[in-house]
């Protein structure tokens, strides 16, 4: 059966298992990283030198980094929707793939760890409030983008809509200080609908 290797709190093995559910794939998390240990450990590290997740296992083939174990699994298991067919959807939907870990993932990420991993006496609240302002600049962007479109790349839902799907949820959950932003939120309000995404990002506690 297929593996995947990483702790559910992570937003990286969140993309892969969404992913997964919504193609109805069948597979096994083990746990690992965090609090779990593990990935420092030899057997893990044969896997992914890196010693992070998530890591994919499948028989005798390994693959680390997030986007592109959805990015293959979607090309073998998705339909052509999910992985678009025509090459300019797909790219596109690439484009904000690699977009949320270039542009949205360094600046969520010190908010993140600065609310919810830092003790409160111990947070840097400049830096907090910051991020806090280019994090409105970067999503006005993606509402940008989505004020003609119902999804990231198109008409339809695809692996373009899943990492930024896990950002924006964190970024809503953790700041109400924000402006409207009727296009992100309408969006995001249908991601919310779907089975996958409740059971792995929003049933999931931010820790």
């Amino acid at each position: 059966m297929l593996k995947i290797h990483g702790r559910n709190n992570s937003s990286n093995v969140q993309k892969v298992v969404w992913a997964l559910d919504e193609m109805k794939v069948r597979y096994e998390r083990i746990d690992a990283g965090g609090e779990f240990g593990v990935v420092n450990e030899a057997p893990y590290l044969s896997m992914n030198p890196n010693a992070r997740v998530p890591t994919m296992e499948e028989d005798d083939f390994i693959l680390w980094e997030s986007n592109a174990i959805v990015r293959y699994l979607a090309s073998k298991y998705g339909d052509s929707h999910f992985y678009p067919d025509d090459p300019k959807i797909r790219a596109s939907s690439d484009r904000w793939m690699d977009w949320q870990q270039t542009t949205v993932a360094p600046v969520i990420t010190p908010i993140f760890w600065g609310l919810v991993r830092t003790p409160e006496k111990e947070r840097d609240l400049k830096l907090i409030e910051a991020n806090r302002l280019k994090m409105i600049d970067v999503m006005r962007i993606l509402d940008n983008n989505l004020s003609n479109r119902p999804f990231v790349a198109g008409d339809n839902f695809s692996i373009g809509d899943i990492p930024l799907g896990i950002m924006v949820y964190r970024w809503l959950t953790l700041i109400n200080d924000r402006p409207k932003m009727t296009n992100l939120e309408g969006w995001y309000d249908s991601l919310a609908k779907r089975s996958a995404f409740k059971k792995n990002v929003l049933d999931i506690p931010l820790t």
